[in-house]
C-alpha cells in the first residue's frame, strides 16, 4: 500500500519508525544521486553514531526505617575467620544508554577525493538541546559552513529546535536548505507545507558541472513501501507530537477519511 499522502507522511516521525526511516533514506539519496554523477564524482556513506540515553527512575530497594544490630559478632568472625559478606540493601540502576547509528551522504570528485558536498538528514537527537548529538551536529555545521563544500540540510521532523538561521522564513511543517559555498552566506531555503509535496532538490557540484536534481519525494515514497511502513502505522491514531495546527488537523483527517482509513 502507498502512503496516503502525497509528501512527508508525519507519523514516520515516532520514534520506533524514525531511526529506520533514516538508516533507509540515506542508502536512497546515495543511489540515487550515483546514477547521474559517475564517474566524475561519487557520493557515499558517512556513518555517525551517538548514544540514546533512557532514564530508569525506578529504585528496586528500600532502606528500613528501624533495623535490628547485632551487638556481638558472628562466631566465625569472632574465631577469626573469614568476615560475612553483608548483601546491599538497596538496588537502583544507572541511566542506560542505546547507541544511535546515524548516517549523512558525500559526494567527492573521483579523481581527487575532494569533498564537494555534504548532505545532512536531521534526526530527533539533533534537535534536542542538551544532547550530545546536538552539539555535534551544531558544530559540524559551522565547519560546513567555513568549509569551501556546499552544504544540503534535510528537516523532515516537525519537532524539536531547529538549526539557526539569519533571517526568518515562512513557518512550515519541513524545511531543505542549502548552502552554495561560492553564495555564502546567501542560502536557499525551502519551505514545505504537510500538504505539499517534497521537492526536486538540486546538489550542487564542482563548477562548471551543473547542479544534479533529488527527487526527494520520490525517495520518500520508496522507502515507505520498501519499509512496509503501511502495516506498521495505525492512521486512526493522532499523528506524533508536535500537535498538529487546526488546519493542518481538518486537512489530515479528511485525507484519512477520502482514503478510507478513518
Amino acid at each position: 500500500m502507498p502512503s496516503p499522502f502525497s509528501g512527508m507522511d508525519p507519523y514516520i516521525e515516532q520514534p520506533d519508525l524514525w531511526q529506520d526511516f533514516h538508516g533507509n533514506l540515506a542508502p536512497e539519496i546515495q543511489s540515487r544521486l550515483n546514477q547521474h554523477i559517475q564517474p566524475r564524482y561519487f557520493a557515499r556513506l558517512t556513518p555517525y553514531v551517538t548514544y540514546e540515553v533512557i532514564e530508569v527512575a525506578e529504585v528496586r530497594g528500600v532502606r528500613p526505617d528501624v533495623g535490628v544490630w547485632q551487638s556481638q559478632p558472628p562466631e566465625d568472625e569472632a574465631a577469626g575467620g573469614v568476615a560475612t559478606v553483608m548483601p546491599a540493601p538497596v538496588e537502583s540502576q544507572v541511566p542506560l544508554e542505546l547507541p544511535l547509528r546515524l548516517y549523512s551522504v558525500e559526494v567527492r570528485a573521483t579523481d581527487t577525493q575532494q569533498f564537494v558536498t555534504a548532505i545532512e538528514i536531521l534526526s530527533p537527537v539533533n534537535k534536542r538541546p542538551g544532547h550530545e548529538a546536538y552539539l555535534d551536529y551544531r558544530r559540524k555545521r559551522k565547519d560546513f559552513i567555513r568549509s569551501a563544500a556546499h552544504f544540503l540540510e534535510i528537516d523532515l521532523l516537525r519537532g524539536g529546535e531547529r538549526p539557526p538561521l539569519e533571517q526568518p522564513v515562512p513557518p512550515a511543517a519541513y524545511y531543505v536548505t542549502l548552502s552554495r559555498a561560492e553564495r555564502r552566506p546567501t542560502v536557499e531555503v525551502w519551505p514545505i507545507q504537510l500538504s505539499e509535496r517534497l521537492p526536486v532538490i538540486p546538489v550542487p557540484l564542482l563548477e562548471p558541472d551543473p547542479d544534479v536534481p533529488l527527487d526527494l519525494g520520490a525517495a520518500v515514497t520508496t522507502i515507505y513501501a520498501r519499509g512496509a511502513y503501511a502495516q506498521q502505522i495505525d492512521y486512526r491514531q493522532p499523528p506524533p507530537l508536535p500537535p498538529l495546527s487546526e488546519e493542518e488537523s481538518a486537512w489530515l483527517d479528511g485525507l484519512l477519511r477520502e482514503k478510507g482509513l478513518r
